[in-house]
């Protein structure tokens, strides 16, 4: 008697409330993560990092700062990755926006250590990617990309997040204390190790 192999099986088809679902939880978890790291005072990377680094410079909302960073990459995912990626990550991008913008008000945190920020946010974050990739979505920017040489290439999503998240948050050093870059990249390659171990090409069945 013989295993199934990932390949022998079946793909599993996800239906609208499966993807509503995810596209929540991913946005939420991904939305925390962001607070999180605002808290203390840290970055990320990619276009979040962008928008972090424009939101401490200028006082503008980090929210407003990460939605209209977020809307040039959708081309490409129009483009490359079809009308369903797009659509739902359009979602996503809002859904974390508007968190983003409301979490203040709802969430506070009256002792965080940066360093256990650093972690503790940067593993919500790569979670919440994690439940949005695995339902063909994302938050835009980076990891559009990354997910389109995941699937065209076969280039790690985790290694292109890491990298230029860890790109970004080393860009930083203008604009936040030498401490608070370090925990930056810690978070990078918190999101980073999330993605990198849990998605890998043939290791999830669900479309």
């Amino acid at each position: 008697m013989s295993l199934s192999t990932p390949s022998a099986l079946a793909r599993l088809s996800h239906s609208w409330l499966d993807d509503g679902h995810a596209l929540l939880a991913g946005s939420l978890f991904v939305a925390l993560g962001l607070t999180m790291f605002a808290h203390a005072g840290l970055l990320t990377g990619g276009v979040a990092g962008l928008a972090f680094l424009v939101s401490y410079a200028t006082g503008w909302s980090l929210a407003l700062c990460f939605f209209a960073f977020s809307l040039p990459f959708f081309w490409l995912s129009w483009r490359r990755l079809g009308t369903a990626f797009t659509l739902k990550s359009l979602v996503a991008v809002t859904l974390v926006s508007l968190c983003t913008a409301l979490a203040p008000q709802v969430v506070r945190f009256e002792l965080l250590n940066a360093w256990v920020a650093s972690v503790l946010g940067g593993f919500l974050i790569g979670f919440g990617l994690l439940a949005l990739l695995r339902h063909q979505a994302s938050v835009g920017g980076v990891n559009i990309v990354a997910q389109w040489l995941q699937q065209t290439r076969g280039v790690r999503a985790g290694h292109v997040q890491m990298a230029v998240d860890v790109l970004v948050v080393l860009a930083a050093f203008a604009v936040v204390p030498p401490e608070r870059v370090l925990q930056s990249v810690l978070g990078a390659v918190a999101v980073g190790a999330i993605l990198t171990l849990n998605h890998r090409p043939g290791r999830y069945l669900g479309v």
